[in-house]
C-alpha cells in the first residue's frame, strides 16, 4: 500500500514493536529510558534537525506505546499530538508566492479589512500575526501569487476539531475531536498518534488471564490472498492468547438486534441511524446532539461479541483487532456494560507479535463463525445489507430506503437533512471511513487493494442465514442492547 507516511509507520512500528519486546521479557520498566538511545545511537541525525529532537519524539511515542499522553498531561482523548514532531508546518495559512509582480495595483493590500499585507522591495508580504485568514487577497491578485496552505491534519479534519497556538503546535479540541483518526496518517511529520494498549494486553497475558482476541470483519483479504482467519488464530495462540473469535459474529448479532428496532421504528413512522460506527456516535453526540434519540440502541458488533465471551466466563478478557481508531473511544468514552477491555489496531497487535518473534502464516480457510452477511459488515452498505436480510429471515414485509453514507462528508450531509425534518430515506447507515470499516485509519491495504482477495475468502463461506448463524453459535441469547455503567 502506498502511502503518505510509509517512514513514519515504520518508525512508529520500531517502537511499539521495541515496547512490546520489553514488555514481553519484563524488562520495560528497567529499560524503558534506554529505548531512545538504542533507536538514535546518533552522532547523526536521520529524519528531524538533531538527534535530541529524534530522542524526544522517540520518548513520546514510548509513552504513547504505553497508553499515556505523550507530555503527561492528563487527557481521555486517545488521538494525541507529539508536539515535538509538529514544527514544520507553516503558521500561516496564507503566502505571498514567487508569482508576485510586486503590481502597482496592489490589489491584496487593498482587498485587505485587516491591514496585514505590506509591499516590500521584492514582494508583497502577509502578516501572520494581523491576518485573520478571510482569502480574499487571494481572490483579489491577478497572478494567483497567494497561496492558502492549509494543513493537512485539519484539512482532513471531518470535525473542525484541529487549531495551533501561536507557535504552530497542534491542538486537538476534545470537546469536538470525534476520535475517527483519520488526522493520525494524514500528518506528514507523523505528529499526531494513538494511546496503545499493548503493554496492558501482555501483562494480563503473562497473569495467565484468560486473554481472547475478537477480530474485526474487515481483517479478511486486508494481508493478501494466504493470510486467512485460521492464520490469525493460530499466531495469536502461539502469542499467549486463549483463542480468537471472529466480529462478524459480532455483526450478526447486531443486525438482528437492529431488525427489531427498524421494523418497529418503520411502523411507527421514526427514522433511525445506526449506531455501529463509534465515528459516527461520537459525531452524533459532539455536532448533532438532538438527533441523539434518532440513534439505535443497539450495541456494535465489538461489545456483542465481548458480551458474548463475557457471557460464557465472566473472567474473559476481550481483545478487538482491527483497522478502527474510535473504537478505542468506544470502550473508553461510551460507558457501554460488558464492551471489550481492550482495543488494538492491526499495527499495534502486529508489534505485539513480532515482540515475542511471532508471524502471521498462510493457512486454509478454516472454522466459519459469521454468515456471509456478518463478514461484510465492515464494507459500506454492509449493516443495511445485513438488517435488510434479517427482515427477509424474519417474515417482516419491509423495504425501507436506507441512506448509505460512505465517508463523514457524507454522514455530516445525511444527518443536517434528518435535523432540518427534509430526510428522504427512512434510516441513515453512518460510516466515518470511506468504504466503511475496510478503509479505517488503520487498515493494511486500501480497499482497492484488498477487494480481490477479501471477495475471493468470502466466497468460500457458506449461504447460513444470519439467525441460523446466531443460533447454531448460541449468540441469539445475549442481550444485544445498551446499558450504560
Amino acid at each position: 500500500m502506498v502511502t503518505n507516511d510509509a517512514a513514519i509507520g515504520q518508525l512508529k512500528h520500531d517502537v511499539v514493536q521495541e515496547v512490546c519486546r520489553l514488555a514481553w521479557e519484563g524488562k520495560l520498566d528497567e529499560e524503558r529510558e534506554q529505548i531512545p538511545y538504542r533507536m538514535i545511537p546518533g552522532p547523526q541525525a536521520t529524519f528531524r534537525c538533531c538527534i535530541y529532537k529524534e530522542r524526544e519524539i522517540i520518548r513520546q511515542r514510548v509513552r504513547l506505546a504505553e497508553g499515556k499522553s505523550p507530555t503527561g498531561t492528563r487527557s481521555n482523548n486517545m488521538v494525541q499530538v507529539i508536539q515535538a514532531a509538529c514544527e514544520e508546518c507553516p503558521i500561516a495559512s496564507y503566502i505571498v508566492t514567487d508569482n508576485c509582480r510586486r503590481c502597482m495595483g496592489h490589489a491584496c493590500q487593498n482587498s485587505c479589512n485587516f491591514g496585514a499585507i505590506s509591499i516590500g522591495p521584492n514582494r508583497a508580504y502577509i502578516d501572520p500575526n494581523k491576518c485573520r485568514e478571510c482569502g480574499k487577497c487571494a481572490q483579489a491578485c491577478p497572478y494567483n501569487a497567494i497561496a492558502h496552505l492549509e494543513r493537512p491534519c485539519k484539512k482532513v479534519c471531518p470535525a473542525d476539531a484541529i487549531t495551533y497556538d501561536q507557535y504552530g503546535i497542534c491542538k486537538i479540541d476534545e470537546d469536538k475531536c470525534i476520535r475517527c483518526g483519520i488526522c493520525i496518517h494524514n500528518c506528514p511529520f507523523g505528529a499526531i498518534g494513538t494511546k496503545a494498549s499493548v503493554v496492558d494486553v501482555i501483562r494480563d497475558i503473562k497473569a495467565g488471564k484468560r486473554v481472547v482476541a475478537m477480530l474485526a470483519p474487515a481483517t479478511e483479504g486486508q494481508f493478501g490472498p494466504d493470510i486467512t482467519m485460521q492464520s490469525w488464530r493460530t499466531a495469536l495462540k502461539k502469542a499467549g492468547f486463549a483463542d480468537m473469535v471472529e466480529v462478524g459474529l459480532g455483526g450478526d448479532m447486531t443486525a438482528a438486534a437492529e431488525a427489531e428496532e427498524w421494523a418497529q421504528a418503520y411502523k411507527e413512522g421514526r427514522k433511525m441511524t445506526t449506531s455501529c460506527c463509534p465515528a459516527f456516535v461520537n459525531l452524533i453526540k459532539l455536532h448533532y446532539p438532538t438527533l441523539a434519540e434518532n440513534m439505535s440502541s443497539t450495541v456494535s458488533p465489538m461489545c456483542g461479541v465481548s458480551r458474548y465471551l463475557k457471557q460464557q466466563d465472566p473472567s474473559t478478557v476481550t481483545v478487538f483487532v482491527g483497522p478502527c481508531i474510535a473504537k478505542k473511544s468506544e470502550i473508553n468514552l461510551h460507558g457501554i456494560e460488558n464492551n471489550a477491555d481492550y482495543v488494538l489496531t492491526y499495527g499495534e497487535i502486529r508489534s505485539l507479535m513480532y515482540g515475542k518473534g511471532i508471524e502471521l502464516e498462510p493457512e486454509p480457510v478454516g472454522e466459519q463463525q459469521s454468515s456471509v452477511f456478518g463478514k461484510r459488515f465492515g464494507n459500506g452498505g454492509g449493516v443495511a445489507a445485513a438488517v435488510l436480510q434479517c427482515f427477509r429471515e424474519m417474515g417482516e414485509d419491509i423495504s425501507p430506503e436506507v441512506m448509505k453514507c460512505n465517508g463523514a462528508a457524507e454522514c455530516k450531509k445525511a444527518l443536517l437533512l434528518m435535523k432540518a425534518g427534509k430526510l428522504p430515506a427512512d434510516f441513515i447507515e453512518g460510516m466515518v471511513c470511506e468504504g466503511g470499516c475496510v478503509g479505517g485509519p488503520s487498515k493494511n491495504m486500501t480497499v482497492a487493494e484488498a477487494r480481490k482477495f477479501r471477495d475471493d475468502m468470502i466466497g468460500k463461506a457458506d449461504g447460513r442465514g444470519v439467525l441460523e448463524n446466531l443460533k447454531m453459535l448460541g449468540a441469539d441469547q445475549v442481550p444485544m442492547h445498551r446499558i450504560s455503567t
